[in-house]
C-alpha cells in the first residue's frame, strides 16, 4: 500500500514540474503536444507489452475522440504557460473541477447541490483574484491571453472527463495508449498545413532536445504509468485528495525556480480555487 502512495505522489510531483520545463522548450505548443503524445504512447507500449486494444469499434472511436480532446487541451495549456506565469496557468487549469460541477446537470443529469454551487462560486471568485484584475493597474494583455488559454485547457480537460465517464474501459493502459497516440495523430494535419513547429525567434539546441525527451518520457510515459498503477490499489477519494499535490507543487516550484511570487490576493484566490475543487470532489 505504501508503494502505491509513493507512486501516486511521485506522478503528481512530476506533473507539477511540466510548466517549468515548458519554459525551456522552443517548440510550438502543437509540436510539443505531438511529440509528447508520440513519446508517451511509445513508452507505455515498451513497458506494457500485450496492451489490449480490442474494446470494440464504438469504444475505440470514443477513445480516439477523447485523445483528440487531450491533444487540444495540451496545446492550450502550453500556450497558457507562454503568456502568463506557471502559477496562474496552473490555477486556471484547475478550474476544471468547477466546470465539471456546473456542466454535470446538463451532461450527466447529476443534481446540482447547494454545496456544489457554493464551491463553484468560491472557485470563480478565486479565479477573479488570481487573474489580477482586482490589483492596481489590472492584468496585462499577455496575462489575460494566458488566462483565457488556461481556461480553454480546463474546458477541454472537462470534455475528457465527460467522455471517459460515458466510455468506461477496464484496461487503463490500453485506454491511455490509444488516447495518447490519438492526441499526437490528430495534430499531424494541423502541423502539416501550418508548418508551425517552432516558437518565433527560437532555435533547437541540445538542452531543448533533452527537455523535450524528458517531457515526453518522464512527464507523460512514466508519470501516466505511475498514476494508473497506483490507482489499482487506492481508493478514489485518496486519489482525488493526493492529486492536489500537482497544482500545489507547481505553485511552489515556479516561485522557487522561475521567481514567480504571487500577491496576497493571488494566494487567497489559489486557496479558494483548490479548496473549492477539493471539497467539491469529496
Amino acid at each position: 500500500m505504501k508503494k502505491n502512495y509513493l507512486m501516486l505522489i511521485g506522478s503528481m510531483l512530476i506533473f507539477g514540474t511540466i510548466g517549468i520545463f515548458r519554459r525551456y522548450i522552443p517548440l510550438s505548443s502543437a509540436a510539443l503536444s505531438f511529440v509528447r503524445g508520440i513519446l508517451g504512447a511509445s513508452f507505455l507500449l515498451l513497458i506494457r507489452r500485450g496492451i489490449r486494444l480490442d474494446f470494440g469499434k464504438k469504444k475505440v472511436a470514443l477513445l480516439v475522440l477523447t485523445g483528440a480532446a487531450i491533444g487540444v487541451n495540451w496545446i492550450f495549456l502550453f500556450e497558457a504557460y507562454n503568456y502568463t506565469t506557471v502559477a496562474t496557468a496552473t490555477l486556471c487549469y484547475y478550474m476544471q473541477p468547477t466546470i465539471v460541477i456546473l456542466l454535470s446537470p446538463l451532461i450527466l443529469k447529476e443534481q446540482l447541490t447547494l454545496k456544489k454551487i457554493l464551491c463553484a462560486a468560491a472557485a470563480v471568485f478565486g479565479m477573479v483574484l488570481v487573474s489580477g484584475i482586482t490589483e492596481e493597474g489590472g492584468a496585462g494583455a499577455s496575462d489575460i491571453k494566458g488566462i483565457v488559454f488556461g481556461l480553454m485547457a480546463a474546458l477541454f480537460y472537462s470534455a475528457v472527463i465527460f467522455l471517459n465517464k460515458k466510455n468506461p474501459v477496464d484496461d487503463s493502459y490500453g485506454k491511455t495508449f490509444i488516447q495518447l497516440g490519438s492526441a499526437a495523430i490528430v495534430l499531424i494535419p494541423y502541423l502539416a498545413l501550418t508548418g508551425n513547429f517552432m516558437m518565433p525567434g527560437k532555435t533547437l539546441n541540445l538542452t531543448a532536445v533533452i527537455m523535450i525527451v524528458i517531457v515526453g518520457i518522464v512527464h507523460t510515459g512514466i508519470a501516466y504509468a505511475l498514476y494508473f498503477k497506483s490507482m489499482e490499489n487506492l481508493k478514489s477519494q485518496t486519489v482525488a485528495v493526493l492529486s492536489y499535490i500537482d497544482p500545489v507543487s507547481a505553485l511552489i516550484l515556479s516561485a522557487i525556480f522561475l521567481s514567480e511570487p504571487m500577491s496576497i490576493r493571488g494566494i487567497i484566490g489559489a486557496v479558494l480555487i483548490l479548496g473549492a475543487a477539493l471539497i467539491g470532489e469529496l
